[in-house]
């Protein structure tokens, strides 16, 4: 007889934490891309896995870039929880590339930064017009 997963109860806790493994980005060109945002972000860009391009942020999560040359591509939001002490540096190595970045999501106040919930935020945009966040603190959701 084949064992069928007992749905969890409210009262009990869950076994396993779901936890976020990888997800694809598209970008016109994977490798501009991948090597933008470990860039900024201060991680490495990981050896080409099929037609993907990884990036590890370190948290147990990697970005798989994906090329799309030929084919629009809809602008997703990634947000990255960085350490506060790592926060300048990125926010440098922007303005070093020419990129702007913003206080707000819908860019509209340029050159700053946020300081939501305690902490800094910036919003900038990569190679194929992703909306980039970098927070040193997580929102607090009600």
């Amino acid at each position: 007889m084949p064992h069928h997963a007992q749905p969890q109860h409210d009262s009990e806790p869950p076994a396993i934490a779901v936890q976020l493994n990888h997800t694809a980005v598209y970008a016109h060109d994977r490798q501009l891309s991948a090597e933008f945002i470990a860039a900024i972000l201060g991680v490495e860009v990981g050896a080409p896995f099929g037609p993907f391009l990884p990036v590890d942020l370190g948290n147990g999560v990697t970005l798989d870039y994906y090329e799309k040359r030929d084919e629009p591509i809809q602008p997703q939001h990634y947000a990255f929880l960085v350490p506060d002490e790592r926060f300048d540096a990125m926010i440098a190595r922007l303005e070093a590339v020419g990129v702007t970045y913003y206080a707000d999501p819908g860019h509209t106040d340029p050159g700053r930064i946020n300081r939501l919930f305690g902490g800094r935020g910036a919003y900038f945009d990569d190679p194929s017009g992703h909306n980039m966040e970098i927070i040193t603190r997580p929102y607090i959701r009600p």
